[in-house]
C-alpha cells in the first residue's frame, strides 16, 4: 500500500526527504512531483526497480526511454559523451527548467542500458526533486504519468493518484496540485537540434 507524503517545495521537510530517499535506495518505486507532470521514478543504480518500472509500462526495460533526473548538470559526464559548447551553453540556458534533452550516452551509463546510444536529462526547476537526487548520490530514472486518454486528476491530484497506483508503487509525495502539460523534449545527439515534443518549455532555446 502506498504511502502518501506531503512535502512543501518551499521548506522540505528533511525527515521526509530522507524517508522518501531510503525507500528509493532499497529498491522502492516513488511518484513525485517535478516543473511538470509528476513522474514515476527509482534508484538508476538498482535493477530490480527499474524492471519494475519498464513492467509496469509494459517496456523492455533495455529498450525503454526513460529520462535520467538530475540535480544539475555537475555530473553530466557521468552518464553523457563530451558535448561542444553550443550544446553545453543551452543545457546552461534552459535547466532547470521543463525540458528533457536528448543526449549521446557514453560507456558508463548502467549496464541495463548499455546498448542505447542516447539518454534523456532533466534537472527540474523543483526543489522536492533535485533534493532527493542529491540526497540519493545518483539520479533517479524516471517516466511521466502523463496520460492524455485519462481523467486528468488521475494525473495531477495526489490523492487521486495514490488512489489509482495504490498497489504499484511504495511512496507518493504529495507536493501540491501538479501541473498535466509535459516537458518540451529537445534532441541535442546529432549535428542539428531537433524538437520531438513541445510541452511546458519554450523551444525557442535552442534558438537564441
Amino acid at each position: 500500500m502506498a504511502q502518501l507524503i506531503r512535502i512543501y517545495e518551499e521548506n522540505p521537510d528533511p525527515r521526509s526527504i530522507k524517508k522518501v530517499v531510503d525507500t528509493l535506495r532499497d529498491g522502492g518505486l516513488v511518484i513525485y512531483p517535478t516543473d511538470s507532470v509528476y513522474g514515476l521514478g527509482c534508484d538508476i543504480t538498482n535493477t530490480r526497480a527499474l524492471e519494475q518500472i519498464a513492467r509496469i509500462r509494459g517496456v523492455k526495460l533495455e529498450k525503454a526511454n526513460f529520462s535520467f533526473i538530475c540535480a544539475d548538470l555537475s555530473n553530466l559526464s557521468d552518464y553523457v559523451r563530451q558535448i561542444n559548447t553550443p550544446t553545453f551553453k543551452i543545457l546552461k540556458r534552459a535547466l532547470p527548467g521543463p525540458y528533457t534533452f536528448i543526449l549521446p550516452g557514453n560507456n558508463n551509463l548502467p549496464k541495463v542500458f548499455k546498448k542505447k546510444k542516447t539518454v534523456g536529462i532533466r534537472v527540474p526547476d523543483n526543489n522536492i526533486s533535485r533534493l532527493l537526487v542529491e540526497q540519493l548520490g545518483n539520479p533517479i530514472v524516471s517516466t511521466s504519468i502523463y496520460d492524455e486518454d485519462e481523467v486528468i486528476e488521475y494525473t495531477t491530484d495526489p490523492e487521486l493518484i495514490r488512489e489509482k497506483w495504490d498497489k504499484l508503487v511504495d511512496i507518493v509525495i504529495d507536493g501540491g496540485y501538479g501541473d498535466n502539460i509535459p516537458t518540451t523534449v529537445i534532441d541535442l545527439s546529432g549535428d542539428i537540434p531537433e524538437i520531438l515534443r513541445e510541452g511546458k518549455g519554450d523551444p525557442s532555446i535552442i534558438d537564441n
